[in-house]
């Protein structure tokens, strides 16, 4: 059988950390970093005290807690899906200024036990949103349109989620 084709990873410079040196199973780990969602001038999210969870080839997926994230601006999404790891999520959908932004968010409300940590939390995907910071700097979203990845100055890729990526 033909074993899939890895890339050889980015340089990783002065103050990067490689996606390949996450490991697999994935992780989920506290984070101080400061995260802010901002859409059409409305603060979805700001908080200091989010979970990141770390995959081998993915940048950090950021779960916030439901306590620093405007849950008046969220509504439930009907559509399910499972993670292997982290169990069954459910999606939100983001309400501002007249604009619904379907399946913008997702969570574990029960999540497996390694992943006890990002319960009462919400990711969301980055793409949506006119504003989405780690630390004050405009994340990039994962490419791939699936994957919720945040992609900063301080991740080495490639990222998963690129052409030619799928059985990374």
């Amino acid at each position: 059988m033909r074993q899939p084709h890895h890339p050889e990873p980015d340089p990783v410079l002065p103050g990067q950390e490689s996606v390949w040196d996450y490991p697999r199973p994935a992780i989920a780990e506290p984070t101080a970093r400061h995260i802010r969602i901002v859409h059409k001038g409305t603060v979805i999210a700001d908080t200091r005290a989010a979970w990141r969870t770390l995959e081998t080839s993915h940048p950090p997926t950021y779960y916030l807690p439901q306590s620093d994230i405007a849950m008046e601006h969220l509504r439930p999404n009907p559509a399910r899906s499972i993670c292997e790891w982290k169990g069954q999520a459910v999606y939100w959908d983001v309400l501002v200024a007249g604009e619904r932004l379907a399946g913008a968010g997702w969570s574990y409300p029960s999540p497996t036990p390694a992943f006890a940590g990002i319960r009462d939390h919400i990711a969301f995907y980055a793409a949506p949103f006119d504003a989405v910071t780690v630390d004050g700097e405009q994340v990039t979203p994962q490419p791939g349109g699936f994957y919720g990845g945040w992609i900063t100055s301080r991740e080495a890729g490639p990222f998963k989620g690129i052409p030619g990526s799928r059985f990374w």
